[in-house]
Protein backbone atom coordinates (compact mmCIF):
# COMPACT_ATOMS: atom_id res chain seq x y z
CA UNK A 1 0.00 0.00 0.00
CA UNK A 2 1.21 3.49 -0.85
CA UNK A 3 0.16 6.72 0.82
CA UNK A 4 0.70 9.97 -1.05
CA UNK A 5 -0.37 13.54 -0.59
CA UNK A 6 -1.50 14.84 -3.90
CA UNK A 7 -4.63 16.94 -4.33
CA UNK A 8 -3.44 19.71 -2.00
CA UNK A 9 -2.22 17.53 0.81
CA UNK A 10 -5.25 15.25 1.08
CA UNK A 11 -4.44 11.77 2.36
CA UNK A 12 -4.83 9.20 -0.42
CA UNK A 13 -4.13 5.52 0.19
CA UNK A 14 -3.54 3.42 -2.93
CA UNK A 15 -2.99 -0.31 -3.27
CA UNK A 16 -2.20 -2.16 -6.50
CA UNK A 17 -3.74 -5.59 -7.02
CA UNK A 18 -1.10 -8.32 -7.21
CA UNK A 19 -1.49 -11.85 -8.55
CA UNK A 20 -2.43 -13.30 -5.15
CA UNK A 21 -5.42 -10.93 -4.84
CA UNK A 22 -6.69 -11.30 -8.42
CA UNK A 23 -10.20 -12.74 -8.55
CA UNK A 24 -10.97 -11.60 -4.99
CA UNK A 25 -13.92 -9.28 -4.41
CA UNK A 26 -13.13 -5.72 -3.42
CA UNK A 27 -14.81 -6.22 -0.04
CA UNK A 28 -12.89 -9.41 0.78
CA UNK A 29 -9.63 -7.79 -0.35
CA UNK A 30 -10.08 -4.86 2.01
CA UNK A 31 -11.44 -6.81 4.96
CA UNK A 32 -8.73 -9.47 4.68
CA UNK A 33 -5.77 -7.16 4.24
CA UNK A 34 -6.71 -4.11 6.31
CA UNK A 35 -8.19 -5.56 9.47
CA UNK A 36 -8.33 -2.28 11.36
CA UNK A 37 -11.88 -1.98 9.93
CA UNK A 38 -14.58 -4.64 9.95
CA UNK A 39 -16.14 -6.05 6.76
CA UNK A 40 -19.32 -4.07 7.44
CA UNK A 41 -17.32 -0.85 7.80
CA UNK A 42 -15.49 -1.50 4.51
CA UNK A 43 -18.81 -2.29 2.80
CA UNK A 44 -20.23 1.07 3.88
CA UNK A 45 -17.13 2.93 2.69
CA UNK A 46 -17.34 1.22 -0.71
CA UNK A 47 -21.04 2.05 -1.07
CA UNK A 48 -20.35 5.66 0.00
CA UNK A 49 -17.72 6.02 -2.75
CA UNK A 50 -14.93 6.60 -0.24
CA UNK A 51 -13.19 3.53 -1.70
CA UNK A 52 -12.86 3.31 -5.50
CA UNK A 53 -11.45 0.78 -7.95
CA UNK A 54 -9.64 2.08 -11.03
CA UNK A 55 -10.95 5.59 -10.24
CA UNK A 56 -14.59 4.47 -10.23
CA UNK A 57 -17.18 3.80 -7.55
CA UNK A 58 -18.03 0.09 -7.78
CA UNK A 59 -20.01 -2.54 -5.90
CA UNK A 60 -18.49 -4.44 -2.94
CA UNK A 61 -18.60 -7.73 -4.88
CA UNK A 62 -16.56 -6.37 -7.81
CA UNK A 63 -13.84 -8.85 -8.79
CA UNK A 64 -10.30 -7.47 -8.83
CA UNK A 65 -7.79 -7.97 -11.64
CA UNK A 66 -3.97 -7.87 -11.60
CA UNK A 67 -2.74 -4.29 -11.90
CA UNK A 68 -6.00 -2.74 -10.76
CA UNK A 69 -5.77 0.13 -8.27
CA UNK A 70 -7.82 0.35 -5.09
CA UNK A 71 -7.96 3.88 -3.70
CA UNK A 72 -9.17 4.97 -0.28
CA UNK A 73 -9.55 8.56 0.94
CA UNK A 74 -9.94 8.42 4.70
CA UNK A 75 -10.26 12.18 5.22
CA UNK A 76 -8.91 13.86 8.33
CA UNK A 77 -7.78 11.38 10.99
CA UNK A 78 -6.49 11.94 14.50
CA UNK A 79 -2.78 11.18 14.31
CA UNK A 80 -0.54 9.96 17.15
CA UNK A 81 1.71 12.64 18.64
CA UNK A 82 5.10 13.22 17.03
CA UNK A 83 8.08 15.53 17.44
CA UNK A 84 7.35 18.16 14.80
CA UNK A 85 10.34 20.48 15.18
CA UNK A 86 13.20 20.19 12.70
CA UNK A 87 16.31 22.21 11.93
CA UNK A 88 17.82 23.21 8.58
CA UNK A 89 21.58 22.57 8.57
CA UNK A 90 22.20 23.64 4.96
CA UNK A 91 20.02 25.15 2.24
CA UNK A 92 20.36 26.37 -1.34
CA UNK A 93 18.18 26.30 -4.43
CA UNK A 94 19.00 22.65 -5.14
CA UNK A 95 18.82 20.86 -1.82
CA UNK A 96 18.38 20.93 1.93
CA UNK A 97 20.17 19.14 4.72
CA UNK A 98 17.66 18.67 7.53
CA UNK A 99 18.23 17.66 11.15
CA UNK A 100 15.27 15.34 11.71
CA UNK A 101 14.11 14.86 15.29
CA UNK A 102 13.47 11.46 16.78
CA UNK A 103 9.87 10.22 16.84
CA UNK A 104 9.04 11.65 13.42
CA UNK A 105 8.30 9.59 10.30
CA UNK A 106 9.94 10.75 7.08
CA UNK A 107 7.10 9.67 4.76
CA UNK A 108 3.38 9.16 5.37
CA UNK A 109 2.78 5.67 6.69
CA UNK A 110 0.10 3.99 8.77
CA UNK A 111 -1.63 6.60 10.94
CA UNK A 112 0.95 9.31 10.15
CA UNK A 113 0.33 11.88 7.41
CA UNK A 114 0.61 15.48 8.60
CA UNK A 115 2.88 14.33 11.41
CA UNK A 116 5.69 13.53 8.97
CA UNK A 117 8.81 15.34 7.81
CA UNK A 118 7.49 15.14 4.24
CA UNK A 119 4.36 17.08 5.12
CA UNK A 120 6.18 19.66 7.28
CA UNK A 121 8.73 20.42 4.55
CA UNK A 122 6.08 20.39 1.84
CA UNK A 123 4.26 23.28 3.51
CA UNK A 124 7.38 25.44 3.21
CA UNK A 125 9.17 24.15 0.11
CA UNK A 126 6.37 22.80 -2.08
CA UNK A 127 5.50 19.35 -3.36
CA UNK A 128 8.72 18.61 -5.27
CA UNK A 129 10.66 16.90 -2.47
CA UNK A 130 13.00 13.94 -2.92
CA UNK A 131 14.63 12.32 0.12
CA UNK A 132 18.11 11.18 -0.88
CA UNK A 133 18.77 9.27 2.35
CA UNK A 134 16.19 8.07 4.85
CA UNK A 135 16.08 7.49 8.56
CA UNK A 136 13.80 5.33 10.68
CA UNK A 137 11.06 7.08 12.60
CA UNK A 138 12.98 6.86 15.90
CA UNK A 139 16.38 7.77 14.42
CA UNK A 140 17.32 11.45 14.50
CA UNK A 141 19.88 13.44 12.55
CA UNK A 142 21.05 14.67 9.16
CA UNK A 143 19.14 13.93 5.96
CA UNK A 144 19.49 15.27 2.41
CA UNK A 145 16.38 16.48 0.60
CA UNK A 146 16.62 17.38 -3.09
CA UNK A 147 14.25 20.06 -4.36
CA UNK A 148 14.19 18.77 -7.95
CA UNK A 149 14.20 15.24 -9.39
CA UNK A 150 17.33 15.80 -11.50
CA UNK A 151 19.24 16.91 -8.38
CA UNK A 152 18.08 13.79 -6.55
CA UNK A 153 19.24 11.58 -9.43
CA UNK A 154 22.72 13.11 -9.33
CA UNK A 155 23.01 12.94 -5.54
CA UNK A 156 22.12 9.25 -5.51
CA UNK A 157 25.38 8.64 -7.43
CA UNK A 158 27.51 10.87 -5.20
CA UNK A 159 29.79 9.24 -2.62
CA UNK A 160 28.87 10.29 0.92
CA UNK A 161 30.44 9.95 4.34
CA UNK A 162 27.87 9.12 7.02
CA UNK A 163 28.81 9.01 10.69
CA UNK A 164 26.35 8.08 13.44
CA UNK A 165 26.33 8.30 17.21
CA UNK A 166 24.83 5.35 19.03
CA UNK A 167 24.40 4.34 22.67
CA UNK A 168 24.78 0.61 23.23
CA UNK A 169 24.49 -1.76 26.15
CA UNK A 170 27.81 -3.05 27.44
CA UNK A 171 31.48 -2.07 27.38
CA UNK A 172 32.19 -1.71 23.66
CA UNK A 173 35.73 -2.35 22.30
CA UNK A 174 37.90 0.68 21.56
CA UNK A 175 37.68 -0.06 17.82
CA UNK A 176 35.85 -2.65 15.78
CA UNK A 177 35.33 -3.18 12.04
CA UNK A 178 32.29 -5.25 11.07
CA UNK A 179 32.83 -6.51 7.52
CA UNK A 180 30.27 -9.17 6.78
CA UNK A 181 26.72 -9.88 5.67
CA UNK A 182 23.13 -9.02 6.58
CA UNK A 183 20.26 -11.44 6.05
CA UNK A 184 16.77 -12.24 7.33
CA UNK A 185 16.66 -13.33 10.97
CA UNK A 186 14.80 -16.63 10.75
CA UNK A 187 14.85 -16.92 14.55
CA UNK A 188 12.53 -13.93 14.83
CA UNK A 189 8.76 -13.78 14.31
CA UNK A 190 9.19 -10.25 12.91
CA UNK A 191 9.54 -10.37 9.13
CA UNK A 192 11.72 -7.30 8.68
CA UNK A 193 14.26 -8.18 11.34
CA UNK A 194 17.79 -8.91 10.10
CA UNK A 195 20.94 -10.53 11.41
CA UNK A 196 24.65 -9.91 10.84
CA UNK A 197 27.44 -12.48 10.42
CA UNK A 198 31.04 -12.27 9.25
CA UNK A 199 30.50 -15.24 6.92
CA UNK A 200 27.55 -15.53 4.56
CA UNK A 201 25.32 -18.49 5.43
CA UNK A 202 24.72 -20.99 2.65
CA UNK A 203 21.57 -20.84 0.52
CA UNK A 204 20.45 -17.57 2.13
CA UNK A 205 19.95 -14.25 0.37
CA UNK A 206 22.52 -11.85 1.84
CA UNK A 207 23.78 -8.30 1.47
CA UNK A 208 27.39 -7.40 2.14
CA UNK A 209 27.86 -4.65 4.70
CA UNK A 210 30.71 -2.72 6.25
CA UNK A 211 30.63 -0.58 9.40
CA UNK A 212 33.54 0.86 11.37
CA UNK A 213 32.93 1.47 15.08
CA UNK A 214 34.91 3.51 17.60
CA UNK A 215 34.10 3.87 21.29
CA UNK A 216 33.91 7.49 22.43
CA UNK A 217 33.01 7.04 26.09
CA UNK A 218 31.49 4.70 28.64
CA UNK A 219 29.12 5.56 31.46
CA UNK A 220 27.60 2.91 33.69
CA UNK A 221 26.10 0.12 31.60
CA UNK A 222 26.28 2.06 28.33
CA UNK A 223 28.93 2.92 25.75
CA UNK A 224 28.73 5.87 23.38
CA UNK A 225 29.96 4.69 19.99
CA UNK A 226 30.75 6.36 16.68
CA UNK A 227 29.64 4.31 13.66
CA UNK A 228 30.89 5.10 10.14
CA UNK A 229 29.05 3.46 7.28
CA UNK A 230 30.98 1.76 4.51
CA UNK A 231 27.71 0.58 2.95
CA UNK A 232 24.14 1.75 3.35
CA UNK A 233 21.90 -1.22 4.14
CA UNK A 234 18.54 -1.34 5.88
CA UNK A 235 18.97 -1.58 9.67
CA UNK A 236 22.72 -1.97 9.14
CA UNK A 237 23.93 -0.42 12.40
CA UNK A 238 21.17 -1.80 14.62
CA UNK A 239 21.28 -5.36 13.26
CA UNK A 240 25.08 -5.47 13.32
CA UNK A 241 25.36 -4.25 16.90
CA UNK A 242 22.64 -6.61 18.12
CA UNK A 243 24.39 -9.58 16.51
CA UNK A 244 27.72 -8.54 18.02
CA UNK A 245 26.16 -8.51 21.49
CA UNK A 246 25.94 -4.73 21.97
CA UNK A 247 22.27 -3.88 21.29
CA UNK A 248 21.24 -0.27 20.78
CA UNK A 249 19.76 1.27 23.91
CA UNK A 250 16.05 1.98 23.65
CA UNK A 251 15.71 -0.14 20.50
CA UNK A 252 12.44 -2.06 20.61
CA UNK A 253 13.25 -4.34 17.66
CA UNK A 254 17.00 -4.98 17.98
CA UNK A 255 17.38 -4.21 21.67
CA UNK A 256 17.15 -6.43 24.72
CA UNK A 257 13.79 -8.01 23.79
CA UNK A 258 11.96 -7.89 20.44
CA UNK A 259 8.66 -8.33 22.30
CA UNK A 260 8.91 -4.62 23.09
CA UNK A 261 8.37 -4.05 19.36
CA UNK A 262 5.37 -6.39 19.23
CA UNK A 263 3.76 -4.74 22.24
CA UNK A 264 4.42 -1.25 20.90
CA UNK A 265 2.58 -2.16 17.67
CA UNK A 266 -0.52 -2.79 19.77
CA UNK A 267 0.08 0.26 21.99
CA UNK A 268 0.61 -2.12 24.90
CA UNK A 269 4.00 -1.10 26.32
CA UNK A 270 3.83 -1.20 30.10
CA UNK A 271 5.56 1.07 32.60
CA UNK A 272 7.94 -1.81 33.31
CA UNK A 273 8.71 -2.08 29.58
CA UNK A 274 9.51 1.63 29.37
CA UNK A 275 11.74 1.40 32.44
CA UNK A 276 13.64 -1.53 30.89
CA UNK A 277 14.09 0.38 27.61
CA UNK A 278 15.57 3.31 29.61
CA UNK A 279 15.13 5.75 26.71
CA UNK A 280 11.87 6.71 24.95
CA UNK A 281 13.37 5.87 21.54
CA UNK A 282 16.32 4.07 20.01
CA UNK A 283 19.55 5.91 20.81
CA UNK A 284 20.76 6.28 17.21
CA UNK A 285 21.61 9.64 15.63
CA UNK A 286 22.89 10.55 12.15
CA UNK A 287 25.64 12.85 13.41
CA UNK A 288 27.85 13.90 10.49
CA UNK A 289 27.20 13.97 6.77
CA UNK A 290 29.72 14.93 4.10
CA UNK A 291 29.26 14.94 0.30
CA UNK A 292 30.18 16.79 -2.87
CA UNK A 293 27.49 19.15 -4.13
CA UNK A 294 26.15 17.83 -7.44
CA UNK A 295 26.05 21.30 -9.02
CA UNK A 296 28.85 23.40 -7.53
CA UNK A 297 31.29 20.60 -6.74
CA UNK A 298 31.74 22.08 -3.25
CA UNK A 299 32.24 19.68 -0.34
CA UNK A 300 29.30 20.09 2.04
CA UNK A 301 29.99 19.13 5.67
CA UNK A 302 27.06 19.08 8.08
CA UNK A 303 26.88 18.13 11.74
CA UNK A 304 23.60 17.55 13.56
CA UNK A 305 24.09 18.20 17.30
CA UNK A 306 23.56 15.12 19.44
CA UNK A 307 20.24 14.89 21.30
CA UNK A 308 20.41 15.87 24.97
CA UNK A 309 20.06 12.32 26.27
CA UNK A 310 23.06 11.21 24.18
CA UNK A 311 25.29 14.23 24.70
Amino acid sequence: MKINGQNNGVRIVKSSVTWDAAGTTLLNFLAGRFTYRSADEWRKLILDGTVTYNDKAVAPDTLLAIGGVVEYRPGELVEPPAELSYRILYEDGDLLVVDKPGNLCVHPAGPFFKHTLWYLLREKYGEELHFVNRLDRETSGAMIVALRPEVAAKLERVEMTKVYLVLVHGDFPEKLTADGFLFHDDLSVIRKKRRYAETAPENVKCESCLTTFRKIARKGEFSLVEATLGTGRMHQIRATLASLGYPVAGDKLYGLDENFYLRQKHDALSDADRAALVFPRQALHAWKLSFRHSASGEIINCTAPAPDFMA
